[in-house]
């Protein structure tokens, strides 16, 4: 592999329009002061000011992303926003352009004129050489449709007649459908999709009304997404959706697509969330040393020797790893430890023990779990080998939940889907999470969770005793409702 080719892999926006389109609004903005520089004294400060303007303006409306219907008509009430906006900018920084009874003022308007026309221009320019080279052959992808008669069909026969929009169908998958009536190769079964999109080198892939059962497909389009692979899904009751695609929407001759979220787990971004791991891991610990200490010798005093309490809990790819905790209780025997659903409500609890429970001082410790590299500071929380057996055989996407490492809290715990709540709910919330991270979510998640902790301390639910098929609930107040494996 070339050493560009792997650049590319690590940074893989490069492989989109969306450099030429930001380096084309710059030049644009270039265009625009030519005649501003020629009439008034204004340094490269303000026209940087206003192409950072038109930057920020053309990606908050989404003129940047990857589409496939490229339209300067659509995009030109935002581009008019754009040039006012740069507009403003270039004044704010160069005040003394424009000043009342100044004879310079109209260079104002001018620039604005100019700036809006010259966005039209080159957009008009890129978009009709995107076009061309889409028709050639040269900037398309083959694409996958699976789903056969009426939508599929229809689509895949959309996009053939249609080369410009990008996606050149390659063949669809579809049980029981007509090879006779399809516009492109029947390539079999949606069992036969991720074969034939590694024979054909095909990474598009396009989900329009599969047969049939929806909990297959829906597991066939986590993997393509997984896999990295730009997915579109035709969404149902698509023909009430309207003619303008929104956010992540594309609409093709009445049939909207939306395209899903790429997977989020690149290794960029994983080297970033473990730089914040360690960061403020490193900076926690040396905080929160005095009140580990403190809680440590109180510990010791309640509980005897062994105030670090050791367990064997399961990570990311189901490797088993030890947490530390903060010893609350010294249990009878390894079995209890590694096989009792929680101790809330035990009355072999001291006071010690549960002011740290209450307050998950317990929990300090596992930030050493996340300078080793154990766990994360956000992510599913990680459960005892036991329990991740019972659970995964109860609900079927628990094991899912291992996809990424586990964390010191996450969006389970700020949504108090923490202690005896649904472990069907946890899954859920858990999946959510790793299908649509980012960097940005893990803050919002830490900033969230200390109010939580506040608010909602454990052990407002009795504990619970095990029984053959797992954590069975003692009476729980009246109106809690139970999950299948735990009392919710």
């Amino acid at each position: 592999m070339r050493l560009t080719d792997r650049f590319v892999d690590r940074l893989p926006w490069l492989r989109s329009q969306r450099p030429l389109l930001v380096l084309l609004d710059v030049l644009a903005v270039a265009l625009a002061a030519v005649p501003v520089l020629r009439t008034v004294q204004v340094g490269p400060v303000p026209v940087g000011a206003a192409a950072a303007a038109v930057f920020l303006t053309c990606h908050s409306a989404d003129l940047y992303r990857p589409r496939l219907v490229l339209s300067v008509l659509e995009d030109l009430p935002r581009l008019l926003l754009a040039a006012g906006l740069g507009t403003l900018a270039l004044l704010a920084a160069a005040p003394s352009v424009g000043v009342t009874g100044d004879p310079t003022w109209p260079v104002v308007p001018a620039f604005a004129a100019s700036l809006a026309l010259a966005l039209a221009v080159v957009r008009a320019a890129a978009y009709s050489s995107i076009h061309a080279l889409r028709r050639r052959g040269h900037a398309g992808h083959p694409v996958i449709v699976v789903g056969g008669e009426p939508v599929g069909s229809a689509l895949a026969a959309t996009l053939l007649d249609q080369p410009h929009l990008g996606l050149r169908p390659v063949g669809i998958v579809e049980r029981g459908a007509s090879a006779r009536r399809l516009p492109v190769p029947l390539l079999g079964g949606i069992d036969r999709l991720e074969r034939a999109m590694v024979d054909l080198g095909v990474h598009d892939v396009v989900f329009a009304f599969p047969e049939p059962p929806d909990a297959e497909t829906v597991a066939v389009v986590r993997r393509c997404v997984e896999a990295d692979h730009q997915v579109f899904v035709v969404p149902r009751f698509h023909e009430l959706m309207g003619a303008t695609g929104t956010r992540g929407t594309e609409v093709v001759q009445g049939v909207t697509l939306m395209r899903l979220r790429r997977w989020g787990h690149r290794p960029l971004a994983r080297w970033g969330k473990r730089t914040l791991d360690v960061a403020l891991a490193g900076v926690g610990l040396v905080v929160a040393g005095p009140v580990i200490a403190a809680c440590a010798l109180a510990s010791r005093i309640e509980t005897g020797p062994g105030v670090i309490f050791k367990q064997t809990r399961v990570g990311v790819g189901g490797q088993p790893f030890t947490l530390y905790k903060l010893r609350s209780l010294r249990p009878d025997d390894e079995a209890e430890s590694a096989t009792r659903w929680s101790i809330d409500g035990d009355e072999r609890v001291g006071p010690v023990g549960r002011f740290l429970r209450r307050t998950s001082l317990d929990e300090l410790p596992q930030l050493v779990n996340v300078l080793k590299g154990d766990m994360s500071l956000v992510g599913p929380r990680p459960e005892r080998p036991y329990f991740v057996d019972t659970f995964s055989r109860e609900e079927s996407r628990y094991a899912d939940r291992h996809r990424v490492p586990t964390g010191l809290t996450g969006l389970a715990q700020v949504h108090r889907l923490r202690g005896d709540t649904s472990i069907a709910e946890r899954t859920r919330v858990d999946n959510f999470y790793i299908e649509n991270w980012s960097l940005w979510s893990d803050v919002k998640i830490l900033v969230r969770t200390l109010p939580v902790l506040v608010s909602a301390p454990r052990g407002e639910v009795g504990a619970v005793r095990l029984g053959p098929a797992g954590p069975v609930a003692p009476a729980a107040p009246r109106g809690t409702p139970r999950g299948p494996a735990a009392p919710r």
